[in-house]
C-alpha cells in the first residue's frame, strides 16, 4: 500500500468514525484539581443524607449558603433571584430566575433523591426466642441477599398524634449501636444453597436484630422487646403504638470513600440517584444570572415508580413552575413547551466480569464521561421517554462547547431487563427531555461504585446545560 493511501485512510478514520476515549485522555487543564474538590463535596453530600429527608435538609443549608431563599407564592422575582420550595420534607425544587422570560422556556435538571433501602413496617417490634426484630417491607429493587449481615443504620421519623415529628437517627452518631440481618451458616445452609438466587432469602426474613438483653427483674413474656421500648421510651418518649405513624427504615451504615490504589473511584450507599442530584444541584449553586430560567427539581418515589404526593408524577412540580409563570403573567402550558429537561439518572457502567448481559457497542464504561441514554425503558422500549434526533444533537452540541466529555449508553442487552427514569413524566408535561447521568456499578447494591471523572464531568455537563443559551 502506497503511503499516500494510508495516510487517506488515516484521514478518514479521524473524521468518520466515531472514536471513544477513556475520559483521563481528555481531560483539560484544571479538570483534575476540580475533580477532586468537586468529589469531596460530593462524599459530604452522601454522608449527611442517606434518605431523602436528610438530602432535602442538606440540599437547604447548601442553598441558603449559596443565597436562596424559600420561595413564598406571590413573590416578585426578578433576573438572579434564586428561590426553592421544599415538598412535605421529602422533595425539593430551586431555580434561578433567568434574564429571558419564561415564555422561552426553562432549563431544567430532574434527579431523584430515593434510593432502595429496607422500610419498617408499621407494627415491626416483635420477639422471638429471647432475640428481638424488626420486620422490614424492602423499597425498591434490591437483591436481597445483599443486605444480610451487613452492618445497618435505622433512620427516619416518628410522627406523634399530638403532632410532634421526632428525627431518629442511630447508627452513624459517635458510638452509636449498629443492627443487623441474620443469615444462615454455610455448614447448614446446603438447602438454601440449591434455590435460585433470588429465592434463597424471602422477603419476610429480612427482619433486623435489635436486641437480646431481657428487661432486668421482669418475670413476665416478651422481656427482650419491652425491654428495647424502654430503650425508645426513654430516649424519643414513644410507644409501640408511635410505630403505627412513623416512617422508619434502614440503610447501610457505609459511608463514602475512595476505591482502588489510585483513589480513582468511589464507593457509597445511595449512588442512585443521588449522584445525579448532587450533580444537578451543585450546577445551579454556581450560576449567577442565567440566560434562561434554571430549574433543578430533586424528586421522591422514583424507585417505586414516582407515584405519590412527593414523586415526579405529582402536581407539587407544576405548582412551582406555575407559580413562577403567574409572577411573570405567563402560562404555563406555553413555559413548558419551550423548556427542556435533562433527566439526571443513574445508567449502568459496563462490568467485564458480568458481560454477557451488556450490548458492549451501546454501554457506559467508568471514566468515559457523563452517559446519555436516549431512551431506557425494558424490551421493545416499554415505558421509555425516547428524545428525538434533534433533542440528542442539541445537547451534543451544548456539551462539546462545554468541553465536557460524554457518551452514549444503553442499560444492557435488549431482552436483559430494563429500568426507567422521571423522564417520561418530564415529557408528558411536553418538555423536551434527554436521558443523562453517571455510569454506576453494582447498582442498587447496599454498596455501590462510581467514577469520580464521571461525576464531574456530569456535573460540567449539569452546568452548561443550565447556561445555554
Amino acid at each position: 500500500m502506497s503511503e499516500e493511501k494510508q495516510n487517506r485512510g488515516e484521514q478518514l478514520r479521524r473524521a468518520l468514525l466515531y472514536d471513544k476515549k477513556n475520559g483521563y485522555d481528555q481531560l483539560v487543564p484544571g479538570d483534575e484539581e476540580a475533580m477532586e474538590a468537586y468529589c469531596t463535596g460530593y462524599k459530604q453530600f452522601l454522608d449527611a443524607g442517606k434518605t431523602e429527608r436528610e438530602c432535602v435538609d442538606r440540599t437547604v443549608a447548601l442553598a441558603e449558603s449559596a443565597g436562596f431563599k424559600p420561595y413564598v407564592r406571590g413573590m416578585e422575582l426578578k433576573p438572579g433571584d434564586k428561590v426553592y420550595r421544599i415538598n412535605r420534607g421529602k422533595a425539593i425544587t430551586l431555580a434561578v430566575i433567568g434574564k429571558k422570560s419564561l415564555d422561552q422556556g426553562a432549563n431544567i435538571g430532574a434527579a431523584h433523591i430515593d434510593s432502595p433501602r429496607l422500610d419498617l413496617k408499621q407494627t415491626p417490634l416483635y420477639e422471638t426466642e429471647e432475640l428481638a426484630f424488626l420486620k422490614t417491607h424492602y423499597y425498591g429493587g434490591i437483591r436481597k441477599y445483599q443486605w444480610v449481615t451487613i452492618p445497618l443504620e435505622l433512620h427516619g421519623v416518628i410522627a406523634l398524634k399530638s403532632g410532634q415529628t421526632i428525627r431518629v437517627s442511630i447508627g452513624n452518631g459517635e458510638g452509636d449501636p449498629l443492627f443487623t440481618i441474620d443469615d444462615l451458616l454455610p455448614h447448614l445452609g446446603v438447602e438454601q444453597s440449591k434455590k435460585p438466587l433470588g429465592e434463597a432469602i424471602p422477603a419476610e426474613s429480612l427482619n433486623i436484630l435489635v436486641g437480646s438483653r431481657p428487661l432486668e427483674g421482669d418475670e413476665g413474656k416478651d422481656r427482650v422487646k419491652l425491654a428495647a421500648l424502654e430503650l425508645l421510651n426513654r430516649k424519643y418518649g414513644i410507644t409501640e403504638a408511635d410505630f403505627i405513624s412513623a416512617e422508619l427504615c434502614a440503610v447501610p451504615a457505609f459511608n463514602a470513600r475512595d476505591i482502588g490504589f489510585d483513589r480513582s473511584l468511589i464507593g457509597a450507599y445511595g449512588h442512585d440517584d443521588r449522584v445525579c442530584a448532587y450533580a444537578c444541584l451543585a450546577a445551579l449553586l454556581q450560576l449567577s444570572e442565567p440566560e434562561y430560567t434554571a430549574v433543578c427539581m430533586l424528586a421522591d418515589k422514583e424507585e417505586i415508580g414516582s407515584e405519590g404526593v412527593t414523586g415526579m408524577k405529582s402536581a407539587a412540580f407544576d405548582t412551582f413552575m406555575e407559580d413562577l409563570c403567574q409572577a411573570q403573567g405567563i402560562p404555563l402550558r406555553v413555559c413548558y413547551e419551550k423548556s427542556f429537561c435533562l433527566s439526571a439518572d443513574v445508567t449502568a457502567a459496563y462490568d467485564p466480569n458480568f458481560a454477557d448481559v451488556y450490548e458492549k457497542r451501546n454501554s457506559a464504561f467508568v471514566n468515559y464521561g457523563m452517559g446519555l441514554c436516549k431512551y431506557t425503558g425494558a424490551r421493545g422500549k416499554s415505558g421509555a421517554s425516547d428524545a428525538s434526533a434533534e433533542v440528542v444533537a442539541r445537547v451534543r452540541r451544548v456539551l462539546d462547547s462545554a468541553s465536557v466529555v460524554w457518551q452514549m449508553a444503553e442499560l444492557g442487552k435488549v431482552d436483559a431487563g430494563g429500568g426507567g427514569t422521571v423522564a417520561a413524566y418530564m415529557a408528558e408535561r411536553n418538555i423536551d427531555t434527554l436521558d443523562a447521568g453517571v455510569p454506576v456499578l453494582s447498582m442498587h447494591a447496599p454498596f455501590e461504585t462510581v467514577g469520580k471523572l464521571d461525576c464531574y464531568m456530569t456535573f460540567k455537563g449539569m452546568k452548561a446545560v443550565f447556561e445555554a443559551v
